[in-house]
């Protein structure tokens, strides 16, 4: 496959399969599920609506809900009907982590964490068509519920035994923090979350993480028992890196889906750095790359391992799916410029100054030498190490080489800013101050 410029791909399925199900499959999105048979039916037939909710925790999703996003968004391209739901009420609640209690956040954080949760997935679903997406909060249904209405109608179908068997309650009461009755008690709400969706519009389908198995399948039991009828659940595997890490997580530093919380540049650049044995794996999951490019790409990885052809695919992709094709250009354009493949003066400023928050900077005022500057910013540990490397010609500001050491830093590039690079490819960023 060639390297030359691509554009991303407009969300599409792959035709090559003879449905979604097994496409999904393929792609490794199938960690657990109820009875597969059945599955592959229900998705091959008429539409159906399904649903999958998001908890507002933070004012953003991250990574890790858009395999969630791609899940929903590649079913209703097959003609389903997605329900998005952000958690109003469960998030007050918080799910069981396996460790320690959530912090509940005051219901007027939640309540505004619910518009910007809901800002998001709308971008990622389509709301016009036969199989138009809709929202929904499921506070609507539970506010207006009294305790003993909960525990009458709901809760008389639930078995203490058979909910401390759920994995992460099961963690938490062997755990030295325990669990309390509230965070005990989610798993019901989510099960009533699945019964008024089934209710209200025939949704018999929900998805989510294979860690939420538990209060998948209380959804679809609380149906069964109350309605007499069939639901079904898809739990996607939890994403690791081929070490074992925990994907997208580093320290404090997780890869959002807000670009206020997550600049396009660092979410391209977190893609760009996939090792090999993984990026194939994510091109499956992350992309709508078909079965045959993905098998090139495969190739590529291991004959021209050194091209990171894949990776420069896959942070394509992705960062356009969640970032829009502008912002995409913008940071391939500000990649390409910084290692030495395009011009630095025609880059975006903001997207510039995103750039090079993510590499060693400093803030200079005007006029500070090439000298202190290449100190400042930790390329070399002292002024007779700078001055060393500027004699030798392996400094360059902004694209020119340096080769007088009183230059001074004039923050010419968009935005304000100059680049400082020693040697080949270690850089470091300049925000000039008058």
């Amino acid at each position: 496959m060639s390297e030359t410029v691509v554009k991303a791909l407009a969300p599409a399925n792959d035709p090559t399969f003879e449905n979604v199900w097994d496409e999904i499959v393929w792609r490794g999105l199938v960690h657990v599920s109820t009875d597969q048979e059945a599955l592959r039916t229900l998705l091959s037939g008429d539409p159906i609506t399904y649903y999958c909710g998001f908890d507002p925790t933070a004012p953003s999703l991250h990574l890790g809900n858009l395999v969630q996003l791609l899940l929903l968004r590649r079913l209703q391209l097959a003609g389903h009907r997605p329900l998005g739901l952000v958690g109003g009420s469960t998030g007050l609640i918080g799910d069981p982590r396996p460790t320690a209690e959530r912090t509940l956040n005051t219901k007027d954080t939640v309540a505004e964490w619910v518009g910007y949760l809901r800002t998001q997935v709308e971008r990622f679903l389509s709301f016009e068509g036969d199989s138009a997406a809709r929202m929904v909060n499921n506070l609507d249904w539970t506010a207006p519920l009294s305790a003993i209405d909960f525990l009458r109608e709901i809760g008389k179908h639930y078995r203490v035994g058979t909910m401390l068997k759920k994995d992460a309650v099961a963690a938490r009461l062997n755990s030295e923090a325990g669990i309390s009755y509230t965070e005990f008690s989610y798993q019901i709400l989510q099960g009533l979350d699945f019964l008024e969706l089934y209710r209200q519009y025939d949704c018999v389908l929900q998805t989510g993480g294979s860690d939420q198995w538990g209060n998948l399948t209380s959804g679809t039991d609380l149906i069964h028992r109350v309605e007499g009828a069939s639901a079904h659940a898809i739990g996607t595997p939890l994403i690791t890196n081929t070490d074992g890490t925990k994907f997208g997580k580093s320290e404090g530093n997780a890869i959002w889906l807000d670009a206020a919380m997550c600049s396009p540049y660092r979410m391209y650049q977190f893609w760009l750095s996939t090792a090999d044995a993984d990026v194939v794996d994510r091109l499956k999951i992350f992309t709508f790359l078909t079965r045959d490019e993905i098998e090139q790409y495969a190739a590529l990885v291991a004959d021209e391992p050194f091209r990171r052809a894949a990776q420069k695919r896959l942070a394509l992709e992705v960062t356009t799916f969640v970032h829009g094709a502008d912002a995409a250009a913008a940071v391939v354009a500000a990649s390409d410029a910084l290692f030495g493949q395009g011009d630095l003066s025609t880059l975006d400023a903001a997207t510039l100054r995103s750039a090079l928050d993510e590499l060693p900077h400093a803030e200079v005022p005007a006029g500070t030498s090439v000298v202190q500057a290449l100190v400042e910013t930790g390329l070399v540990a002292s002024l007779s190490e700078a001055r060393r490397a500027i004699a030798q010609g392996g400094v360059s500001l902004d694209g020119v080489k340096v080769d007088d050491e009183a230059t001074g830093i004039a923050g010419s590039l968009p935005g304000g800013v100059s680049v400082l690079r020693r040697g080949k490819k270690t850089l470091a960023g300049l925000f000039v101050s008058a």
